[in-house]
């Protein structure tokens, strides 16, 4: 194929990728599968015939893709809901992707035959939940639960990715070298552990006092400022042994709380490439799988598929918060957002480089495993939300034409105030409000339209004022506009 007609492939293939996102918002189908199904047509058992069989390029572009999509969601996490549930998303991460891999490696070990360690590593390779899944999902339109279910969620799926790592490079280790200790690798994962929240929190930290006191001459460097830190950050803690998917999302975490000179474009920004990555990845995967080869792992594939759905990750859920306080439907729905992605299929590859027997056996299971998941789990969250009634109304991120960068030195905030109804302030002009003279109201939302305001403005019941001010003087506004207008005596 000539290099012309390569560049048009891959642009023809990124671009319906993107347009055929749209299909994932209106019919609830999961952006992975889409993005798998292209590279599956695209690949040399599809259309367009195209044949690729490099597990270490698919492996390697698939952990730079990780990286990006964990610092992306680190970076867009609310930090203040996230903190009332890190104790559990730790159990969940850690506990939990144990108890998943030993409950799925029996299964597949008395169900289907395989041997111990065979079975283990599988168990160990769909261990963890998909963040790149679950945050597409939950994200999406379509799904809106009760609090704290999602940052529970996300959290849970940004931070589990290192325990199945551990697990798998453990399992291929002891497969290896049969003789080696198990409790020999308890080191390892704690020095991983420990390693990559360390690094990333301090990447964080450096990142802002770097783009806070350094004046770079073009605004387009500071994106390119970034993508090179996710990068640095990854390699110097992978380096160090380390956990770097870990370290890039404790990152994404810490600079999504602080802040620094140009985040809003940046998160902007790093939320486009994330969505990059995330379709060329999912194609790659797709590319190098043959569908062919599918069927016959089929049966095999759909029972384990089946016993991780209903067996193993509701076992490992329960389990894991008997010390937290969930009702049974929260540990139903937690347990049912146990999506499987684009994780599992890398580290399926990690046999095919380490020279283990069976590794297209495996890789092929893991693939069917994770096409399963994405169509029984992916596409019915909605409706079991109803059911275990958790779901709640998405509130959607107002958008408005008009964006504010904090500058350095300057403690000011540019937030959404809602005029409550039944609110003293409706029916009055702005000035005759008495809010502090820092207090600037830059546009009223109304009935879905925008209005730019002036001290002679009257709001009204359900305005929402996109106001700039201090801290100190945004908490006097809320109460102004919160005073609840005097009910008078019936005849008065």
């Amino acid at each position: 194929m000539s290099g012309e007609l390569l560049l048009l492939t891959a642009a023809v293939i990124v671009v319906v990728s993107v347009l055929l996102s749209k299909v994932s918002e209106r019919f609830g189908v999961p952006t992975l599968l889409l993005f798998l199904g292209i590279g599956m047509l695209a690949g040399y058992d599809g259309p367009g015939g195209i044949y690729f069989d490099n597990a270490r390029m698919a492996q390697t572009l698939g952990t730079i893709a990780l990286a990006y999509i964990l610092f992306a969601g680190g970076l867009e996490t609310d930090v203040a809901a996230v903190r009332r549930v890190v104790r559990p998303a730790v159990a969940l991460a850690t506990f939990g992707v144990f108890s998943t891999a030993l409950i799925t490696g029996l299964g597949i070990h008395y169900l289907l035959g395989h041997n111990w360690m065979e079975s283990l590593l599988i168990g160990a390779i769909v261990s963890s939940t998909d963040a790149a899944a679950v945050f597409a999902v939950l994200r999406s339109k379509n799904v809106g639960l009760k609090e704290p279910l999602r940052p529970l969620l996300e959290l849970e799926s940004g931070s589990n990715d290192p325990m199945a790592v551990f697990l798998t490079i453990g399992m291929i280790a002891l497969i290896r070298e049969p003789a080696r200790p198990v409790l020999s690798l308890v080191p390892l994962f704690l020095q991983q552990l420990i390693i990559g929240l360390a690094l990333g929190y301090l990447m964080a930290r450096f990142f802002i006092r770097i783009i806070n006191r350094v004046k770079l001459d073009y605004e387009g460097l500071y994106p390119v400022l970034s993508l090179g830190w996710v990068l640095l950050t990854y390699a110097l803690t992978a380096w160090l042994k380390g956990s770097g998917f870990l370290a890039v999302y404790m990152t994404g975490l810490v600079l999504g709380k602080e802040s620094f000179s140009h985040k809003k474009s940046l998160i902007r920004f790093q939320d486009g490439i994330a969505w990059l990555m995330q379709i060329l990845m999912f194609l790659t995967l797709g590319l190098l799988v043959f569908p062919s080869q599918l069927i016959p792992v089929a049966g095999q594939g759909l029972l384990v598929a089946l016993l991780l759905i209903l067996v193993a990750r509701p076992a490992a859920v329960f389990i894991s918060l008997l010390p937290f306080r969930f009702s049974f439907r929260e540990k139903h729905l937690i347990s049912w957002v146990g999506l499987r992605g684009s994780v599992p299929i890398v580290l399926a590859t990690f046999p095919m480089l380490a020279g283990l027997d069976q590794t297209h056996f495996i890789f092929n299971l893991v693939f069917f495993i994770v096409i399963s998941s994405v169509l029984l789990q992916g596409t019915t969250i909605p409706l079991m939300a109803r059911l275990a009634r958790v779901d709640a109304p998405l509130v959607r991120q107002r958008r408005y034409p008009i964006d504010f960068d904090n500058p350095e030195g300057m403690d000011l905030q540019l937030v959404d105030l809602f005029v409550p109804y039944g609110s003293e302030a409706a029916g009055q002009q702005i000035l005759e409000l008495g809010f502090p003279r820092d207090c600037l109201i830059t546009l009223i939302s109304r009935n879905e339209k925008f209005i730019m305001p002036g001290g002679s403005t009257v709001l009204e019941e359900g305005d929402v004022l996109l106001m700039l001010s201090s801290p100190e003087n945004l908490a006097v506004a809320r109460e102004i506009l919160e005073k609840r207008r005097e009910e008078k005596p019936p005849g008065g």
